[in-house]
């Protein structure tokens, strides 16, 4: 006998076993399936759910979770601010601001430029390693010689590398 999966479930059952298979009817999408339409792995869907950044699904009455459109929403956000470079404390800021319903475009716009500050600061200290680079390298001949200078370079202290 077919268990009673209340309404809402969809349900085909095979008489191996009495083992069901569920199909969620609706807009609810399991995890896989929310990984394949955002791109993110399933880890790190769960990571994000433990962070608190995604809210936990409902589930299924097997206790698969049971996505819908607004995890999909929220979930592109996340991956998109993480694209650019957001970390994870100013991404749970930026949603706190949404969740609140009470932000202003003025307190993301000064969150946004903060965070463009910090990426040019990184920028800047690329650049410095990049030139100190080059100029250890401009000191090597690249010969069989047990000396290198890119090695001594290295081994002397860090104020020492320009």
């Amino acid at each position: 006998m077919t268990p009673d999966l209340g309404s809402g479930y969809d349900k085909s059952c095979s008489d191996y076993r009495y083992k069901c298979f569920l199909t969620i009817v609706g807009t609810h999408i399991g995890i896989g399936t929310l990984a394949r339409r955002t791109g993110v792995k399933i880890e790190t869907i769960r990571y994000y759910e433990h962070e608190g950044l995604l809210p936990s699904p409902p589930r299924t009455p097997g206790g698969h979770r049971a996505y819908g459109e607004d995890h999909v929403k929220r979930l592109m956000f996340i991956r998109r601010s993480r694209q650019l470079g957001f970390s994870m404390q100013e991404i749970r800021t930026l949603l706190e601001l949404v969740d609140g319903g009470g932000y202003t475009c003025g307190e993301v716009k000064a969150l946004t430029l903060e965070h463009a500050e910090a990426i040019r600061e990184k920028i800047a200290d690329l650049q410095r390693m990049e030139a100190t680079l080059t100029r250890i390298a401009a000191r090597c001949e690249g010969g069989d010689v047990p000396d290198c200078p890119v090695i001594d370079a290295l081994l002397r202290p860090a104020d020492g590398l320009g």
